[in-house]
């Protein structure tokens, strides 16, 4: 029989850790977390980390486990993932998936096979002397080209992510887009995803606070340490949230500036969050409110302890 995992899904800001946490103390629920970002030690605030008070003694899994200076890559997380499914599940708890990064949670919930494509180091580092000569930007445009739906997921200042994709083309002759599409819809596990949905308005308004709150418990400070470190470049400097300062630390933006744009950055992330768990994956959709939390919550109790009896039957 396959093992049960929910996971809860959908925008930043929706509201996931909060759900995830009551669905854990409900159902005898363990979390694991869906962000990629949150691996990081260090970055706390620039990625709402789930804190100990908000935890209420459930156990959380795949936070800070790496350093800031260390890639992570999304078979990392899958294999990570699984294996925490599968410990979680032999204890006789129910696992459960949070988190807002559409590609890692669908790449561990569906098995996408990673191994198959092997890291081409020859290919790499004739890469990144190509772009010590000549900066990324020719190359980017490069993946642009050949493949423009992966593209728009990678930053242009992500080397890591925009070498890889270009060996997979080079390698294989598939984009890594299509071979994403090509990966079997059949789950090794029962998913149930769960997602939360908001009002636009509503949802960009708690995005904005959110940045706000954010800055005033430190978030320029976290910034600054992870830059002074040497880590602009570095995968974790990538993620909205840091990546918006560095140009403030250079002296060509002003704070406003960062500020302003770390909340645009957010509020479009948070559109494609909503398109990439809608366009590719099979989700329970609950619209809620600040007034209707309570209300929406007992009602996806309600229907996940059906979905969960009918599993087992």
């Amino acid at each position: 029989m396959k093992t049960n995992v929910v996971a809860v899904v959908g925008p930043t800001a929706v509201g996931k850790t909060k759900l995830s946490v009551e669905l854990a103390k409900r159902f005898k629920g363990e979390i694991i977390s869906g962000d990629s970002m949150q691996i990081y030690k260090g970055l706390d605030i620039g990625t709402a980390k789930v804190t100990e008070e908000e935890r209420q003694g459930i156990p959380h899994y795949m936070i800070d486990i790496r350093d800031p200076y260390e890639d992570f890559s999304v078979a990392d997380f899958q294999e990570h993932v699984q294996y925490y499914i599968d410990t979680i599940h032999e204890r006789g708890l129910l696992p459960i998936l949070a988190g807002g990064t559409g590609l890692y949670i669908q790449s561990a919930l569906y098995n996408f096979n990673f191994s198959s494509h092997k890291r081409d180091d020859q290919f790499e580092q004739k890469m990144i002397a190509a772009i010590n000569e000549k900066g990324i930007e020719p190359f980017y445009n490069k993946l642009m080209k050949v493949d423009p739906e992966q593209a728009k997921k990678i930053h242009p200042n992500n080397r890591r992510r925009v070498i890889r994709a270009l060996e997979v083309y080079e390698n294989t002759g598939l984009t890594m887009s299509e071979l994403q599409q090509k990966q079997a819809d059949e789950s090794p596990y029962n998913p149930i995803l769960i997602g939360l949905s908001m009002e636009r308005e509503e949802l960009y308004k708690r995005i904005n606070q959110r940045v706000d709150l954010m800055m005033e418990e430190g978030l320029l400070k976290e910034a600054k340490k992870l830059y002074d470190k040497g880590l602009k470049n570095a995968q974790s400097m990538q993620g909205i949230g840091y990546k918006e300062f560095v140009p403030y630390f250079y002296g060509e933006w002003t704070l406003y500036e960062s500020i302003e744009r770390l909340k645009r950055n957010s509020r479009r992330y948070a559109k494609r969050q909503y398109t990439y768990f809608r366009n590719k994956m099979d989700v329970h959709w609950y619209s809620i409110s600040e007034s209707t939390i309570q209300e929406t919550f007992s009602l996806i109790f309600q229907d996940l302890e059906g979905m969960l009896q009918n599993f087992t039957k």
